[in-house]
C-alpha cells in the first residue's frame, strides 16, 4: 500500500522503520514477542492510519475520487501519496530517493528474522519493482493490477489509476498540505 509514505515518516530509527513498514502484515495486539522499538513503529504505522482516516484532507481526496470506488477510494489515496512524494522527493528529504531505498532496504533486511513469515518474499518486491515504480503513473497502474490480484473479494483497483490522472491537481495539492501534519503527528507519537 503506502510503503513509501510509512518508511519515510518513521525517522531514521532502524528498528522503528522496520516495524513501520511490517505494519500491514501484523495483525491483531502487536504482543511482546517483538524488541521495544519494532513495537513502537507497528504502533506507529497503525497510528498514522487512523490519523489519516480522521484526517480532513485525506478525507478531501478521499471524496475527490468517484464514489463508485466506494471503500477502495482509502487505498487509492494511500497509493496516489507515495506516487505524490516519489515524484516530489527532493522537496521532503536530502537524500536522493534511490540512495534512500537501497539503505533502508538493508536496514529491513538486516532485520529479517523479526520480518513476519507473510511479508519476508515481499521485500525483493517492495524495494526493487513497487517503490521504484511510484515515480510513475504507469507504475502505479502496475501496482495497483498487482494489488487487484492479491485481494481475495472482487475490487475495482485496477485501472484505478485513471483517478490520480482525472484528479492529479486536486490530490496533489491535499498532499502536500496533509504532508507537514503527517510529520507533526509522527513526531508527537514518537515523543510520547
Amino acid at each position: 500500500m503506502n510503503f513509501l509514505f510509512h518508511l519515510y515518516l518513521s525517522g531514521d530509527d532502524p528498528d522503528i522503520l522496520t516495524g513501520n513498514l511490517m505494519g500491514d502484515f501484523v495483525k491483531g495486539r502487536i504482543g511482546d514477542g517483538y524488541p521495544d522499538r519494532i513495537r513502537t513503529g507497528i504502533a506507529l504505522h497503525r497510528g498514522i492510519d487512523s490519523f489519516a482516516q480522521q484526517h480532513p484532507l485525506f478525507n478531501l481526496s478521499r471524496k475527490r475520487i468517484d464514489p463508485d470506488y466506494r471503500l477502495w477510494r482509502g487505498v487509492l489515496v494511500d497509493v496516489f501519496y507515495d506516487h505524490f512524494l516519489a515524484t516530489e522527493w527532493d522537496r521532503w528529504s536530502r537524500e536522493p530517493l534511490d540512495s534512500y531505498l537501497q539503505r533502508i532496504r538493508e536496514v529491513v533486511e538486516a532485520r529479517h528474522n523479526w520480518l513476519p513469515e507473510s511479508m519476508k518474499p515481499l521485500v525483493p518486491v517492495i524495494f526493487d519493482e513497487l517503490l521504484p515504480s511510484y515515480l510513475e503513473i504507469t507504475g502505479i497502474g502496475r501496482a495497483l493490477e498487482r494489488m487487484s490480484r492479491r485481494v481475495r473479494r472482487p475490487n475495482p483497483l485496477a485501472g484505478a489509476e485513471t483517478e490520480l490522472v482525472r484528479l492529479y491537481s486536486g490530490l496533489r495539492q491535499d498532499f502536500s498540505l496533509f504532508m507537514p501534519e503527517a510529520s507533526q503527528f509522527v513526531a508527537d507519537f514518537i515523543i510520547k
